[in-house]
């Protein structure tokens, strides 16, 4: 069994860290750079800066936040949040990114993770798909969860894996902020469906809801905020605990 990947999350705001629940209520969660720092410290696998606001006049303050996070950290870095074009993807990567995330663009613009895999790479895109359970199924948002974009989760990340992404972030709406636990069943949908590895995100508040998501869900990686972010809990000792459980993961 392959390592398994812990995640931290920093959701951008006017420079700054910020976390919600169910992508409303935002309250501050500290500064990028000295978070990452931390998280470099403690052993994170990997960190996501995601531009929530993605506004254009945000645009130059991204680049600030990738390069103060970037300079503190030496994993992969994921940036998501208003990359609509291959400009915009480029001026991320060239501020420090290993990887983008992309989520209204790709929807609207499919041929976009096309055209990011064949220039840098399928490891280097990243589909982000936010998803609520709905009567039939597991139904996709975009604009940071505000618009049904009437699709299904997992037709929609079939979809994305055939053109070209490389992962896919799969966040429950429903669980995020709340501590709940993860949408393990949305996740194994998802995983079940695809060959590219799936990031579980939404809802982490216990060691144990990582080890249900990479059992019952299928998660090849987990993805997680306020848990980290209060130190509330220490990524060391969460992989200490995954590693009781048989959970192989990175030292």
């Amino acid at each position: 069994m392959l390592s398994r990947r812990i995640i931290a999350c920093l959701d951008v705001r006017d420079g700054q860290v910020v976390k919600g629940v169910q992508f409303q209520q935002l309250r501050h969660a500290g500064d990028p750079g000295e978070l990452a720092r931390r998280y470099n410290v403690e052993g994170i696998d990997e960190v996501v800066v995601l531009d929530i606001t993605a506004t254009l006049e945000t645009r130059q303050a991204l680049a600030r936040t990738i390069r103060s996070v970037a300079r503190e950290i030496f994993l992969p870095l994921t940036v998501g949040g208003g990359i609509r074009s291959e400009a915009d993807a480029e001026a991320v990567i060239e501020a420090g990114a290993d990887k983008v995330s992309l989520n209204t663009a790709a929807l609207r613009q499919p041929d976009l993770i096309t055209t990011l895999a064949g220039r840098y790479g399928s490891q280097a895109v990243i589909v982000a798909i936010d998803a609520k359970r709905s009567a039939d199924g597991f139904a996709v948002f975009v604009r940071s969860g505000t618009t049904d974009a009437a699709r299904d989760a997992v037709a929609w990340a079939r979809e994305a894996e055939r053109r070209g992404a490389g992962e896919i972030l799969l966040t429950s709406m429903d669980r995020d902020g709340t501590k709940a636990g993860f949408d393990c069943e949305m996740t194994a949908a998802v995983s079940d469906a695809v060959e590219i590895p799936v990031i579980a995100s939404g809802g982490a508040g216990t060691f144990d809801h990582f080890v249900d998501v990479f059992t019952r869900g299928h998660a090849d990686a987990a993805l997680a905020a306020s848990i980290f972010h209060y130190a509330e809990s220490s990524v060391s000792d969460l992989k200490q605990h995954l590693r009781t459980q048989g959970i192989p993961v990175r030292l």
